[in-house]
């Protein structure tokens, strides 16, 4: 479990590239065989991927979370984005086909990844945050998510947002977790931009050729920066920084929040001209 330990923002305004790579960015999610995750101290969120091929994968908690489980104080959410596969829970199978996801509440002891087929395996990407109340475990394949259809062709970020956690979905404690799909030709995401006081977040990038990049804004609105993302790379978002997306091509992306609402809308939007 790669840690990440939280920064003021004044901090940020200092890294150089390489600094910013390091605290922010997660350049390897899914590997095969195995679980990678990375822990952010902003907020104590859990990100990373389980990629099964030759063998099942069995989530369990390490030191850094001093538990006897891993959801033994946590809810997560899980998207497949690979081929088909299935995770079961406390003996219990969930199929998951390509673009299905699943909420699991806290308090789940056995959770463990399998793909269908190994010439295809499953990606399993996964946002776990600290949880007070156990809530049901949902299944929710992508017809069964809510799409909010947002953008317009002229300003190049057609898109849309299928929201899986969700109060319009499911109840969970503070995990909020979607994916929003860019139309061909559209590569915007987010723009104007905004920040959440109230909620941090994380990007994880995907759906992009090998050559193809995504570069993905962030910093204060009076004072951004930049990374520049490859396919199937994530990026913390920390509540002051705004956290916009312009590709080479269009690309799909999964975002996951946690914090003090749960209320989708809840933004602190940013005016073209304040932006720097």
């Amino acid at each position: 479990m790669d840690i990440r330990y939280a920064n003021h923002p004044e901090d940020s305004k200092k890294y150089t590239t390489e600094e910013l790579r390091r605290h922010y960015l997660a350049e390897k999610v899914f590997e095969a065989d195995n679980i990678c995750l990375t822990y952010s101290h902003v907020d104590r969120i859990i990100f990373g991927g389980a990629m099964p091929v030759k063998e099942s994968l069995t989530l369990t908690a390490g030191k850094e979370m001093g538990v006897d489980y891993f959801l033994e104080r946590r809810e997560m959410g899980v998207i497949n984005i690979g081929g088909d596969g299935y995770i079961v829970l406390d003996g219990v199978e969930y199929d998951m086909k390509h673009q299905d996801g699943i909420y699991i509440g806290m308090g789940t002891k056995e959770v463990t990844f399998k793909s269908t087929d190994s010439s295809n395996p499953a990606k399993f990407y996964i946002n776990s945050v600290p949880a007070h109340k156990s809530y049901p475990t949902v299944k929710i394949d992508i017809s069964k998510a809510s799409p909010v259809h947002l953008g317009e062709q002229s300003s190049l970020n057609k898109r849309t947002i299928y929201q899986f956690v969700h109060p319009n979905v499911c109840e969970s404690c503070q995990l909020l977790m979607g994916m929003t799909i860019l139309e061909p030709n559209n590569v915007w995401n987010t723009m104007p931009c905004h920040t959440h006081e109230r909620r941090m977040e994380v990007y994880f990038y995907f759906n992009m050729e090998e050559d193809t990049r995504v570069i993905h804004l962030m910093g204060e609105p009076s004072e951004t920066r930049h990374l520049l993302l490859s396919n199937e790379q994530g990026v913390i978002s920390p509540s002051w920084s705004i956290h916009s997306g312009v590709g080479t091509s269009n690309y799909t992306f999964i975002w996951g929040m946690c914090g003090e609402n749960q209320t989708f809308n809840d933004m602190d939007h940013v005016a073209m001209k304040d932006l720097k």
